[in-house]
């Protein structure tokens, strides 16, 4: 161990010679403690959040989705589509087909999008699993069935299972074929059940067979996008850039984030942007530590005129104290992440802030992650050195004891 590092280490739990020092130094590693642990937390809550909606919308969202770069539709390529199932990464291949409809059921109205799709697409979204009521099915004998969002059958007022009342589907027609044609085709379709997601999807969302949408919208034999997913241990990025190889600038190929990524970018900012604000909120509590280190080295101002009288020279008076700021700060960190630590544990455990009712889950969800711990430790030895050099400056400037003639 170093001189100015052994020193400092002395001076931290040395007994002072006033006690109120003593106190402002506690004061300032508690301060410090829960400042750490208040960034900890904060980070692993926007993880938790982030994971549950990500886990949301897998139930939806496929691993990777391809769409055509310019319109809405495309011809159905057996031999692309042959081409990618035949990747090593990729598990299922769906086929879909989504445009936005009107939908009418007992008198009330709501525009709302129909989204077709093949058997597949249960696989490789898990959509199934995310049923309220009734069951996930889209034939029932001759009868066209669907399946909707909560929120879309709150608002038709929808009773899933009644198969006395249709629900009307108006979608607009491409082309008129002259004056007096319906500028729409119209075919009924029945509930079979509804699943809850997230409000964006449950909203707006009706599904249908693959089969039925393309009747409705006249695109025999075209489909809106491939939605794939990939085999467990696949690398999504890797994956993306091979089906990009395949199918070629007409198509745009998008991972699970780049799918939402808007969402997740302003989820991002607010992360960062609480950070940021809990970083000034530290910053105020290291004004104690300024005060506690400048009445050390008002306390300890003899024994540094003593080392300055031995040799030691200004350098080493400031690294001392610059040490001594630096294991205030270490030691409340460790401690901040003890008690961050110890909440994830009770929150994981016994969920101590819960959420309000309504919510998909009952408590607060929090992940730790490790890089947070280290940019947390970044940022408070960062603030802990700042804050430690009006001391250490002050120190260097104690003279050495002039010895007398």
């Amino acid at each position: 161990m170093n001189l100015p590092l052994k020193i400092a280490r002395r001076y931290l739990f040395a007994k002072k010679s006033t006690n109120a020092i003593n106190i402002i130094s506690g004061i300032s590693v508690f301060g410090i403690s829960v400042g750490t642990a208040a960034l900890i937390l904060v980070l692993s809550v926007f993880n938790g959040f982030e994971d549950l909606i990500t886990g949301l919308f897998s139930n939806f969202n496929p691993d990777i989705k391809v769409t055509i770069t310019e319109g809405k539709t495309f011809e159905v390529d057996t031999v692309m589509i042959g081409k990618i199932a035949a990747l090593p990464t990729v598990s299922i291949v769906s086929q879909t087909i989504e445009e936005t409809a009107l939908f009418i059921y007992n008198k009330n109205e709501s525009i709302g999008i129909l989204k077709g799709v093949d058997d597949n697409y249960k696989n490789v979204t898990g959509i199934d699993s995310t049923l309220r009521e009734g069951t996930y099915r889209f034939q029932d004998g001759k009868r066209e069935m669907a399946v909707l969002g909560v929120g879309i059958r709150n608002r038709l007022s929808v009773n899933v299972g009644d198969y006395l009342s249709a629900l009307e589907v108006y979608m607009a027609k491409r082309k008129n074929s002259g004056p007096l044609s319906k500028p729409f085709n119209k075919k009924l379709i029945y509930p079979s059940g509804t699943f809850v997601i997230q409000q964006d999807f449950d909203s707006q969302y009706i599904l249908s067979s693959l089969s039925f949408a393309q009747k409705i919208l006249e695109q025999k034999n075209k489909i809106g996008a491939l939605e794939i997913q990939l085999s467990p241990e696949a690398d999504p990025q890797s994956s993306a850039a091979e089906i990009r190889k395949i199918v070629g600038d007409k198509f745009t190929v998008k991972d699970r984030y780049q799918q939402d990524e808007a969402f997740f970018k302003i989820m991002n900012i607010e992360k960062w942007m609480s950070y940021a604000i809990l970083c000034l909120t530290l910053i105020l509590v290291a004004f104690n530590m300024i005060g506690a280190l400048w009445m050390i080295v008002l306390d300890k101002k003899q024994d540094i005129s003593i080392l300055r009288s031995m040799g030691a020279t200004r350098k080493i008076v400031r690294q001392i104290f610059l040490s001594e700021g630096i294991l205030l700060g270490i030691l409340g960190m460790l401690l901040g992440f003890f008690f961050a630590v110890a909440f994830y544990i009770a929150q994981k455990t016994f969920g101590i802030v819960p959420i309000p009712a309504g919510f998909v889950v009952d408590a607060y969800p929090i992940s730790m992650r490790l890089p947070d711990f280290v940019v947390v430790a970044i940022t408070v030895l960062a603030i802990t050195l700042i804050a430690s050099l009006p001391a250490a400056f002050r120190a260097a400037r104690v003279p050495a004891i002039i010895a007398a003639d």
